[in-house]
């Protein structure tokens, strides 16, 4: 069941004067990537077959995703009244699709399935989190803090099933880890890229992997604070085994924060969105 419906949503506070620019084409991506969660319900559900109380939660799950697409594509629209979402989405369906016919997870568990799903939630979760608190505009606001509070219980969901497989499958604490970390280095593959450039890039621009994952990464960097990575952090810490608050945690995220910090300077030193956010703390 939904929490929340379109059509709550403030539509009527949409304030064009308070957009920013550089936050339109992050939201245009974001859009796409969220509408196309029925390609991951089908996904899931044939990896989970024979599991219908999980099956049952992808539904409600894809349910979800797919309105948070709709309800980013509708803001978008908004904010740019010559953007057509439903083209925009065809595109993106045309060019990158994820492999439907798998009957097996393709991280070789279905512990490692869900530990994939709690990092994407954990990034979603944390990115909303972020975009709701960087933005002026009280529309985008009001939908990003909804998709956000969303995509936390569905790290919630995922984690409490990955717990319950992981009783049956006993895999390695290394395995997970390296699950965990490699999902989060999928976050530049062409799944964001290719949505970047379909939301953004006239249909006749050839599509530049590089250019586009660039682009889009300069703008998404933009929003994070410390205590966007500090909470993702424990949210990582806690999916693969380890205590999400302490010693360790603290220092990765302050490493992680580090890290971001010094490659958003250098995107934006080649060119990218100079913001209100580029030189924020």
């Amino acid at each position: 069941m939904k929490h929340w419906r379109i059509e709550q949503v403030a539509w009527d506070r949409f304030d064009p004067a308070k957009l920013d620019p550089d936050i339109v084409p992050l939201v245009k991506a974001a859009a796409m990537v969220e509408r196309n969660g029925t390609d991951y319900g089908v996904y899931l559900n044939r990896v989970f077959a024979d599991d219908p109380d999980f099956r049952a939660a992808v539904e409600n799950w894809v349910t979800e995703e797919v309105q948070h697409g709709e309800a980013l594509g509708r803001w978008a629209m908004l904010a740019d009244p010559g953007w057509d979402f439903a083209a925009a989405f065809a595109r993106y369906r045309a060019g990158y699709q994820i492999p439907l016919d798998a009957t097996a997870s393709v991280r070789g568990s279905r512990t490692g399935e869900l530990i994939a799903r709690c990092m994407v939630e954990t990034g979603t979760s944390s990115y909303y989190t972020a975009l709701a608190e960087a933005t002026h505009e009280p529309v985008l606001r009001e939908v990003c803090q909804l998709i956000a509070a969303d995509e936390y219980r569905h790290f919630k969901l995922f984690y409490d099933h990955m717990r319950r497989y992981l009783g049956r499958e006993h895999i390695s604490f290394a395995r997970r880890l390296r699950i965990a970390f490699g999902r989060i280095g999928e976050s530049e593959d062409d799944e964001l890229a290719f949505a970047y450039h379909c939301g953004n890039m006239p249909v006749s621009a050839g599509y530049d992997h590089a250019r586009s994952i660039a682009a889009y990464m300069a703008g998404a960097m933009m929003v994070y604070r410390f205590h966007h990575i500090e909470r993702g952090m424990g949210m990582v810490f806690k999916s693969v085994g380890l205590a999400p608050r302490g010693r360790l945690s603290a220092l990765s995220a302050r490493l992680a924060w580090t890290l971001l910090r010094r490659r958003r300077a250098r995107l934006v030193a080649r060119g990218g969105p100079a913001s209100q956010f580029a030189e924020a703390a």
